[in-house]
Order: structure tokens, then sequence, then C-alpha cells
């Protein structure tokens, strides 16, 4: 006999370790967690009041999103972005939004537009004082919801897995006043491309808005070590592009 569905209906509340590990993502990719910075269990739980299992549990996963590095004898830290590893996380996030953007341009609807909207109008009226994180989110959430809209279920699982990474890199920008002020003017050109329906003029929009981003991180590679360089991100790029 089939078991019944006993909790059919019911909201399960999340799991504390999902709990825990959303407020150290949080915590990390804003900077109040230094990158380097050791994740003690007994300290963490501690300042928590929960017993060290769930914790630890949080802390596993976020190894496997790839925010905390976890070492022999060293126990767990936040890990330190150099160039090579931004790279390789731009590489790996403009092969995704390639392929996220030219599926979403073929199922574009009303209801995906004004969602779309709703962010870059969110975008457009925060204020000048607001913090980095603020714009950080509303970044992630446009491009969250295209990657829900491309309906490919694998993809979507590989940006999650590289999401928060993303989320840490943008929040130790070097333009944020760039990032601030372009930010709607951006995505707004990916929102009216994505309205016509052009697969291959979305993915040319996608490499454009990102593709910059990596231009510039692999110049600053080559250039890490000479003065009078400002950061892998400063200024803008082709007409007036900043890349995020």
């Amino acid at each position: 006999m089939a078991m019944p569905k006993l909790l059919a209906g019911v909201d399960m509340p999340p799991a504390l370790s999902t709990v825990i590990a959303d407020r150290l993502r949080e915590m990390i990719t804003d900077g109040t967690i230094a990158p380097g910075e050791r994740l003690k269990e007994a300290d963490l739980a501690n300042s928590m009041s929960v017993s060290r299992g769930p914790v630890r549990e949080a802390i596993t996963e976020l190894t496997r999103e790839g925010l905390v590095e976890s070492q022999r004898h060293r126990g767990a830290r936040v890990i330190t972005l150099e160039h090579g590893d931004i790279e390789e996380i731009y590489s790996m996030r403009l092969a995704l939004e390639r392929l996220a953007m030219e599926r979403c341009s073929q199922r574009i609807t009303p209801e995906l537009l004004a969602a779309l909207d709703d962010v870059i109008s969110r975008m457009a009226a925060v204020v000048p004082e607001a913090s980095d994180d603020h714009h950080v989110r509303l970044d992630l959430e446009f491009h969250d919801l295209i990657y829900a809209a491309a309906e490919n279920s694998r993809l979507e699982r590989s940006w999650l897995m590289l999401r928060s990474q993303v989320s840490m890199f943008l929040g130790a920008r070097t333009d944020r006043a760039e990032f601030r002020t372009k930010l709607h003017e951006e995505h707004q050109e990916i929102r009216d491309v994505l309205a016509t329906g052009d697969s291959e003029a979305a993915v040319a929009s996608i490499e454009k808005h990102i593709g910059w981003t990596l231009r510039q991180i692999r110049k600053m590679t080559a250039l890490e070590r000479q003065p009078g360089e400002s950061g892998p991100l400063s200024g803008p790029g082709p007409e007036g592009k900043t890349g995020l």
C-alpha cells in the first residue's frame, strides 16, 4: 500500500543548519566576516545559542558553494579571492549567462518582463547612501529571474553554486560609484533586448555586460604587480559599460 502524503500542504520550516548557512553567507558576502577569517564552530555555536552540529553542517554547505575552504588541522576559513579565482568565477559565469540569456529570450512572457521591470525600478530608486550590499542583492535578483525563466534545472543549480562567490566579488568591487549609478541603466538594456526575443542579440548583450569585466580581470592579472593600477574594475568600459 502506498504511503500517505502525511506532510502534504504543510509548510515546513527550514532546517536550522540552513538558517545558519544563510546568515553566515550574508555575513561573508557583505564583508562582516572578512576574507581569510577562521570560522570556529564552538564560537559560532555559542554566539548563536545552538549546538555545534548545525553549525558544522552550515560550514559544509558554504564549503560546497566555494565561500569557505577547509584545511586539515587548520579548520575552515573564508576564501580570499585572488585575480585567478575571480577569472575562474567570471569565465564560468559568462558561459552560464550566455545559455541563460539564449533560453530566456525564447521564453519571454509579460509576467517575466513585469518582474524584471520591478527590479529595475527598485534599482533606480535606491538612494546613494544605501549600502553596497543592497545594490548587490538587486543585481543578483535580476539575474535570478533570468535563470529561472530559462527553465533548465541543471543550469539554475550551477548558477546557485556560483552565486555566492559572485556576490562576494561584487561586494568587493573597487568602482562602487560606477556600479551604483549604472546599475539600473545596464539592466534596463538587458531587459529591452530580452523583450525582442532575439536570441543572438540577447547573448551579445550579456557578453557586453559581463565580458568586459572578464577582460578587465585578465588585464589586471597581467598587471597586478605594477604600481599605479587602481583595481580590477575601475573606470568605465566600452560605451560606458562598467561590467557586472
